[in-house]
């Protein structure tokens, strides 16, 4: 059996679905930086897309939903990923905060805890937490 059968389509859409919403907030600004840029690269290997895949989605990112994990663990290492790559280029502009926070509500966070939970996530980054110390900080 080939590794990839191990894996449900679900979990590859999840992947994918994740995978754009890094890619949106890293095109929220209108550019994807090289710092951005060498992120989503990493992200992709992590998340087992192929390089094509990886380019229709950066191509094509409005296609794609969010579908929010069903458990806070797993929430919460989506929005890990997602404050990395906001904060990838040490700029937090406008755009990718607004992103993010509409990012947050999709993953299933309440819309009345979103801002904090946004500042809270770019505090941890900013900290230099690895995953681990993020999802124990929340």
């Amino acid at each position: 059996m080939h590794i990839s059968n191990l894996y449900t389509s679900g979990f590859k859409q999840r992947n994918r679905d994740h995978f754009a919403a890094i890619v949106s907030i890293a095109l929220a600004d209108g550019v994807i930086t090289d710092e951005e840029q060498a992120f989503i690269n990493r992200t992709a290997i992590n998340l087992e897309i192929e390089e094509e895949e990886a380019a229709s989605i950066i191509k094509n990112v409005d296609q794609y939903q969010i579908n929010p994990p069903s458990t806070k663990r797993a929430r919460l290492e989506r929005l890990y990923d997602l404050a990395r790559i906001v904060l990838v280029d040490n700029i937090a502009d406008d755009a990718e905060k607004k992103l993010m926070y509409r990012l947050v509500i999709g993953l299933g966070f309440e819309a009345d805890q979103a801002n904090s939970i946004v500042e809270k996530s770019f505090i941890e980054i900013q900290k230099g937490c690895d995953e681990d110390d993020f999802i124990s900080a929340f």
